[in-house]
């Protein structure tokens, strides 16, 4: 079997473990295990990973430290895997980084649906090596979209994006002054409809404006809120 794909999973249950490496062993992943946050922070900074599943409940770090301590330094996507169906704790693993969350107990079909969500949207180095050399650019002031690169700049200052910010940043971008629904955005972005949550959109919209912000307040106002409805691009015209 050729492998394709490099995952870690992060959980203190070993059934759970063996459960989520069996199922995407099928689909061509190479699988790397840990039993606790102190583990999965060593093998996320250590190893190139295309995802991440993180347990938010782990003995000696805990998922939430672990996935803010791993956004530090990279950008791979993450999934929580959390018993806890709360609101908070959802949002909590949001603004820690997280590209999404499961909520115990999950059909492992499920999770390999979400991973592979995912993954359709962030393109790896070697992929991106052998793209076409022609630069296809979003420009617009005081922001930049290297679609190729999936770099994002401001001002020549470049701002370090997950890829679902990065989607998400793109997708509202190609339609200036199109009004997004939070709906829309979800099934567009995320590619899915049944088991997403609205607060997605708002946290990952919130996370985005918030590093745009720490480069430049004006890049950062073009994604605006149409209170009741979504999001939309804006762009000014002087």
């Amino acid at each position: 079997m050729e492998i394709k794909y490099k995952a870690l999973i992060a959980d203190d249950e070993d059934r759970i473990r063996k459960l989520l490496s069996m199922y995407l062993e099928r689909e061509e992943f190479e699988i790397d295990e840990a039993r606790d946050g102190k583990e999965a922070l060593e093998l996320a900074i250590e190893k190139e990973y295309d995802v991440i599943l993180l347990d938010i409940m782990m003995p000696e770090m805990d998922g939430i430290t672990v996935c803010t301590a791993i956004r530090e330094k990279k950008t791979t996507p993450i999934l929580m895997l959390t018993a806890k169906g709360e609101e908070t704790n959802r949002v909590q693993g949001f603004e820690s980084g997280a590209d999404d969350y499961i909520v115990k107990p999950f059909s492992p079909r499920e999770v390999v649906l979400r991973v592979k969500a995912v993954l359709r949207r962030a393109v790896s180095a070697s992929q991106k090596e052998i793209q076409a050399a022609a630069k296809n650019l979003l420009v617009f002031p005081h922001l930049s979209i290297d679609l190729d690169a999936y770099r994002v700049t401001s001002d020549d200052v470049e701002i370090g994006l997950t890829p679902k910010e990065f989607d998400l940043l793109v997708f509202l971008a190609k339609s200036p002054d199109k009004v997004f629904k939070r709906e829309q955005l979800l099934k567009e972005v995320w590619e899915y409809e049944f088991f997403g949550d609205l607060r997605t959109v708002d946290t990952h919209v919130k996370r985005l404006r918030e590093k745009l912000t720490s480069v430049s307040e004006a890049a950062a106002k073009m994604i605006v809120t149409v209170w009741g409805v979504g999001y939309k691009f804006e762009v000014e015209t002087n």
